[in-house]
């Protein structure tokens, strides 16, 4: 598989169309919003728009760029998506509000229908060779540079690895999300 360029992913509008996201890798390949087991990609928030509500999906988000929001979730919880590249977890049929902390943000999703897979967005910023198991489905590099067995990444690109190809090192300073994903039997 080869690496997915950011650049290269069109901006498309929110499923509630009040903001921009650029869609990294959906599986099954060219799966909709409703029938996708896993999803991710990065979003580009530039006013206080609500999220969009996604019925049973479990959504993780991690500050990329910008000063970050505030979220304020329908249950009463609030929380400060302030810290770059640290995953929040919550309900995609939550209603989520934001506050915009200063200007424009990006924030990396990855989005699981709870029918279909289980998972988590974890961070690696450990130099060095990376164990790459049968769950990690994308990686992403947010920050410095990444080697795979196909290529250097540079920040805002992604790469689907396989189990019998996924090789990664992390320059020192680098920084990846990585999203690791189990599906559900039919």
């Amino acid at each position: 598989m080869s690496i997915i360029r950011l650049r290269d992913c069109p901006a498309v509008p929110w499923k509630n169309g009040m903001g921009r996201t650029r869609e990294l890798a959906v599986y099954p390949a060219g799966a909709s919003m409703e029938d996708f087991a896993w999803r991710a990609s990065v979003a580009e928030v530039d006013s206080a728009a609500p999220f969009s509500a996604f019925e049973g999906v479990d959504r993780y988000i991690a500050l990329l760029e910008g000063a970050g929001f505030t979220m304020t979730l329908d249950d009463g919880r609030s929380h400060a998506l302030t810290t770059p590249f640290a995953p929040f977890a919550f309900p995609g049929e939550a209603k989520v509000t934001i506050a915009l902390q200063g200007g424009s943000t990006r924030d990396f999703n990855l989005m699981l229908r709870r029918s279909k897979a289980r998972g988590e967005l974890v961070t690696w910023e450990d130099a060095g060779r990376q164990v790459v198991d049968d769950a990690v489905v994308l990686i992403y590099c947010a920050r410095g540079h990444v080697d795979t067995s196909d290529g250097r990444m540079q920040a805002g690109d992604a790469w689907l690895p396989t189990p019998l190809t996924g090789r990664v090192t992390l320059d020192v300073g680098a920084l990846a999300l990585v999203a690791r994903v189990e599906l559900l039997g039919d």
